[in-house]
């Protein structure tokens, strides 16, 4: 037995419904990044006490900046912000490149070991992060024990643990976004190449790199982004003059936050997003080439 005026009800309502609550999940989300960047104004030093407008902690950072003060939480936070830079920087250029020489191997060569290599470029995603951070804390802890037995030289944990930690869970977004371009790529374009006398490296060089090259621009600004907004595999693997930005707002939080934090916080919410619509945009342009 059909029952048609239940069936328009439960119609109209559901949509209402899905479309309320969607509404209150994207709230959820983005309202305390709208009060984070609202704070960041206030007059008082207070984050939780409005007092009034005022673009203070914005010059405070650019003097310091400049050299022309020498605030220590300002100073502290540009060294946190440089190192956040550096890391970014160097793991993504390591990512980027592994990744994409990765993802080329996967899409276009049958070799012994495949899917195992498949297996793992998609585990760094699927696995918890704080399990890949402790399981990083561990793995240096006992390689930096076995190199001090075998030389006698006691290694640290600093930034370039942090930068092979950050590697290794970009790679695998890298591998996932050039594969996807690679996948979509007509395969006729290198056959025919190959046909004209080029081997599999110049196919390679003159075809398929420039085709996905906006793809591996695409992929290097969301390593770039996922690098610099990353916590906890910094936790684990940074030491002593390594904290990042993400880090030093944590242990500032544990005192107190400032409007110097949040003003930081803003002006790398913007860079994120810069870097995210850069990245979408360069994917759509590809994809409609």
């Amino acid at each position: 037995m059909k029952f048609p005026k239940f069936e328009i009800f439960i119609r109209q309502w559901g949509g209402r419904s899905l479309g309320l609550f969607t509404a209150l999940g994207f709230a959820f989300i983005y309202i305390p990044i709208v009060i984070l960047v609202i704070y960041s104004f206030n007059l008082s030093r207070t984050s939780g006490v409005w007092t009034g407008f005022t673009l203070n902690w914005y010059n405070s950072l650019w003097q310091t900046a400049t050299n022309q003060s020498l605030d220590i939480s300002t100073v502290l936070i540009w060294d946190a912000l440089r190192n956040s830079l550096i890391v970014g920087s160097i793991s993504t250029v390591i990512a980027t490149a592994l990744g994409t020489m990765l993802a080329i191997a996967l899409e276009r060569f049958r070799f012994r070991g495949k899917a195992l290599i498949e297996a793992l470029v998609f585990l760094p995603i699927i696995i918890p992060e704080i399990t890949m951070g402790i399981s990083l804390l561990v793995f240096f802890s006992l390689a930096f024990q076995l190199f001090q037995t075998l030389t006698g030289i006691r290694l640290v944990l600093g930034l370039p643990t942090v930068i092979i930690g950050h590697v290794s869970f970009n790679i695998s977004f890298v591998v996932i976004t050039i594969r996807a371009r690679l996948a979509e790529l007509d395969p006729s374009l290198e056959e025919a190449a190959l046909d004209l006398g080029a081997s599999e490296f110049q196919a390679i060089k003159r075809i398929i790199l420039p085709l996905i090259a906006p793809s591996i621009f695409s992929a290097a600004l969301l390593a770039f982004t996922l690098s610099l907004d990353d916590f906890i595999v910094t936790f684990f693997t940074s030491g002593i003059g390594s904290t990042t930005l993400p880090l030093f707002v944590y242990g500032m939080i544990r005192l107190s936050v400032t409007p110097a934090i949040n003003a930081i916080s803003t002006l790398m919410l913007a860079a994120s997003l810069v870097l995210v619509i850069s990245s979408t945009s360069v994917q759509q342009n590809a994809a409609r080439k």
